[in-house]
């Protein structure tokens, strides 16, 4: 048997239709799974090519600044495909000022999507996985989940309550046969960092210190993402695996 296959499964990946989520939706539905996508806004063109690739798929439409959608995403996953094996919480947003200027709106609309939702999508996707005999969670860390960053206070703060709370679910969780591992993704060619690949200088620092010299590309998370998603990484808890390049390697 191939322990990387997902024939059969069900995923509901957040922010999926564009960027990093597109690409590890791809990669998901590529490997057999079908897919559930959340996202503020359709995911037509992700829609239109899992289904190309003979996958069922489900658009979902939510605002993630706010938990109350995250019941009707569970069912609502539930309802389409019967089963949820695995949960890819990838949504994120990035607030860009000086600590001195940053304002709450700021710091809370970005701890409230990259976290606080995180945490109650997985605590949600997890009930069902425990009650069914396991599964997969596999949160979306980053580079600031190991770093402090500078002028993004709020999602530097995200990032490392992910590394946190993926080590704490994988703590409770492992027993029930839940794996609860999270992806750090380097410095991307995404629209989160456009402002920083558009100032020569910051482009040139961020390229002088990646060994790969290069910036990656969304889908160089599609063999990280199906790993942790499938049997393959049926004794990986807790783990933080980044894929940047060798960025902290330096």
């Amino acid at each position: 048997m191939n322990p990387f296959s997902l024939a059969g499964k069900a995923a509901i990946v957040t922010g999926a239709n564009t960027g990093l989520g597109q690409a590890m939706a791809l990669a998901l539905a590529s490997a057999g799974a079908d897919i559930a996508a959340v996202g503020r806004s359709p995911a037509h063109e992700t829609g239109a090519q899992i289904q190309a690739l003979g996958r069922r798929f489900v658009n979902l439409e939510a605002d993630l600044r706010s938990t109350e959608p995250v019941p009707i995403i569970v069912e609502s996953a539930l309802a389409a495909f019967g089963r949820i094996d695995i949960l890819v919480n990838n949504a994120g947003m990035i607030r860009r000022a000086d600590a001195v200027d940053f304002t709450e709106e700021d710091w809370d609309d970005v701890l409230n999507v990259n976290l606080k939702s995180a945490f109650f999508l997985a605590q949600g996707v997890g009930r069902h996985l425990i009650a069914s005999g396991g599964g997969k969670i596999i949160n979306i860390a980053s580079m600031l989940s190991f770093q402090g960053g500078i002028r993004v206070p709020s999602y530097t703060a995200s990032k490392s309550g992910i590394a946190g709370i993926t080590r704490l679910l994988a703590n409770e969780w492992a027993a029930h046969g839940v794996n609860v591992n999270a992806i750090a993704p380097g410095y991307m060619a995404t629209a989160n960092t456009t402002q920083l690949r558009a100032d020569p200088a910051r482009n040139q620092a961020i390229l002088d210190r990646i060994p790969a010299r290069r910036w990656g590309k969304p889908s160089d998370l599609a063999g990280a993402v199906v790993f942790l998603s499938s049997t393959a990484s049926d004794y990986v808890n807790g783990a933080i695996l980044p894929v940047d390049g060798g960025w902290l390697a330096r």
